[in-house]
């Protein structure tokens, strides 16, 4: 079956529209049986991510009258409730390419979640927070499809694990899932495989890597439901087109990021060239001081030895002086 990519946030959104597909994605990732949801996008304009330069401003306005509402990025939060009655605040990155700047948003987005209260009934409440990252890029670093980041408490002082949570530490430290779907394989086994499956990099139908065919008979629910999706979103013409859009808007940001960038550099390196002039400069400049205070030194030693030769001669001349008086004396 053709299917979209769901790589893409347009289409990410439309699975996270539904709430008993964000329920299943949330759930399987976690591993945890998830009793109620409640999700919604964070719209991010690139304009804010990119006013650093009067240029690369003029370009983004131009984007978004073009691109309409797609030159912005999506991120979701979803405050769960778990089968033991707990709280979470679970937070979904998608990042396609590896871009410097999307490391310094995703921490300033987590950093200002974890400044907000959520509205739990009646109450304002400070959730737990977990994060879910997808990436359409490889971690050199690691092979898996999908991590944990887990955290233990250990005991320093008797070297051992404490089963025990609290919720002060709770509150302030957080565990993380990473999926990378450039590493998802053909392994079709687990629930988790199965859903990893749909974000499957491969078999694409064209070189836009848009859509691909989907090759497994999914046996799950609410796999079947996520594929269904994707294959209208895939084959609709309207819906394409803004996958489109997206794609587009990604190509000419990611552009418009790399000049940047290239420009920055070549500013650095005209800098450092420029220091480089100043400091042979100021070398010369020192050099041309020393040799100056050298004359300078040399002329004084020279004047010191002139000043000597005519203290001599003065001498001299008193003594040739007295001399010729006394002989005249003596006539």
């Amino acid at each position: 079956m053709i299917i979209a990519n769901p790589i893409y946030d347009v289409v990410f959104k439309k699975l996270m529209e539904n709430k008993k597909i964000a329920k299943f994605f949330i759930s399987t990732l976690l591993d945890e049986e998830i009793i109620s949801l409640e999700i919604k996008p964070q719209e991010y304009t690139y304009k804010g991510e990119l006013e650093t330069e009067e240029g690369i401003k003029a370009v983004t306005e131009r984007l978004r009258e073009r691109f309409s509402i797609w030159v912005y990025r999506l991120d979701f939060v979803a405050t769960i409730k778990t089968e033991n009655g707990e709280y979470k605040k679970v937070l979904i990155e998608i990042q396609k390419a590896k871009n410097p700047i999307d490391l310094m948003r995703f921490r300033n987005y987590l950093a200002e979640q974890y400044k907000k209260q959520d509205q739990i009934g009646y109450e304002k409440q400070v959730l737990p927070i977990t994060t879910i990252y997808i990436l359409g890029f490889k971690l050199p670093e690691i092979e898996s499809p999908c991590i944990k980041v887990a955290r233990n408490y250990i005991d320093l002082i008797h070297q051992k694990t404490i089963s025990e949570k609290s919720e002060f530490v709770e509150k302030l430290t957080h565990d993380s899932f990473v999926v990378q779907v450039e590493r998802i394989t053909e392994r079709y086994q687990t629930r988790l495989d199965k859903l990893l499956s749909l974000f499957e990099q491969r078999n694409f139908t064209d070189d836009k890597e848009i859509t691909k065919d989907y090759p497994y008979s999914p046996d799950i629910e609410e796999v079947r439901e996520i594929m269904e999706i994707l294959h209208y979103v895939g084959t609709e013409p309207s819906e394409r087109k803004e996958i489109e859009k997206e794609q587009e808007a990604r190509r000419t940001i990611d552009a418009l990021l790399e000049n940047y960038r290239k420009r920055i550099t070549e500013q650095q390196k005209a800098l450092i060239e420029k220091d480089k002039a100043l400091n042979e400069q100021q070398k010369a400049l020192e050099d041309k001081e020393k040799s100056l205070d050298e004359q300078q030194k040399a002329l004084a030693d020279k004047n010191k030895a002139l000043d000597e030769q005519q203290k001599a001669i003065s001498e001299k001349d008193r003594l040739i002086e007295e001399l010729m008086r006394k002989l005249k004396d003596q006539e």
